[in-house]
């Protein structure tokens, strides 16, 4: 009897120059050796607590990253995705501010757009999409953009993050009743950041209890 291949793949996804991006690498081994693709890697049952805790290591392992957030996305299995053979893969989605990636500074890993059609092995593309649907969707609603702009931000920052993954710009009004609305951010006292001609924008972060989980809208943005 074969036995079922079970791994983990994450989709880590930043927001670089205003566009949505995944990190991918390439695979060190068959199949498909040099292509490019999610990190991934077999859940080790000697080590790992559970699915999570083996997404936060293959995803240190191959790209020297720790994930503020991670969460589970969901689980693609079968007999066609694998050439090895019938394989069932627990997928997560990871995000972090570009400035992450860049001191992590990991040689391997290139950031792609996810709107560009790259071929990926496996049925990695469909994970992906997957991945950024969820993520958009979830924008509407949540506080979960905040990770994606740092430890620390203003608010107008913190707007254009919303509208690069909503893709549409929001009435600022609107938009900054509604992150009262969340309760979820704390003026960092005594810092600003220059705003040109304008005067120093006030420095926010996201409260420590909204860290671990996010905070959600009854209402759309």
């Amino acid at each position: 009897m074969n036995q079922v291949i079970c791994t983990v793949d994450v989709v880590l996804l930043t927001l670089q120059d205003d566009g949505l991006k995944v990190a991918l690498l390439k695979r060190d081994r068959e199949p498909f050796k040099d292509v490019i693709a999610l990190p991934g890697g077999y859940i080790h049952a000697d080590g790992d607590r559970d699915a999570r805790d083996a997404a936060l290591r293959v995803l240190k392992e191959k790209t020297g990253i720790e994930a503020p957030y991670l969460e589970q996305l969901a689980t693609f299995s079968g007999p066609a995705r694998d050439p090895r053979g019938w394989s069932i893969s627990v997928t997560y989605y990871a995000l972090v501010s570009s400035d992450v990636i860049e001191r992590a500074n990991h040689p391997d890993v290139k950031l792609t757009s996810v709107d560009r059609q790259v071929k990926l092995p496996f049925d990695h593309r469909l994970i992906v999409e997957t991945a950024v649907s969820r993520l958009r969707s979830k924008s509407q609603y949540s506080s979960l953009p905040c990770y994606l702009a740092g430890e620390t931000f203003t608010l107008p920052q913190l707007q254009r993050v919303y509208e690069a993954l909503m893709g549409e710009p929001i009435n600022k009004v609107s938009f900054r009743r509604k992150i009262t609305e969340m309760d979820m951010l704390e003026a960092i006292e005594g810092k600003f950041e220059a705003a040109g001609a304008h005067r120093p924008a006030q420095l926010y972060r996201l409260k420590s209890k909204f860290k671990q989980q996010l905070q959600l809208l009854e209402r759309g943005l």
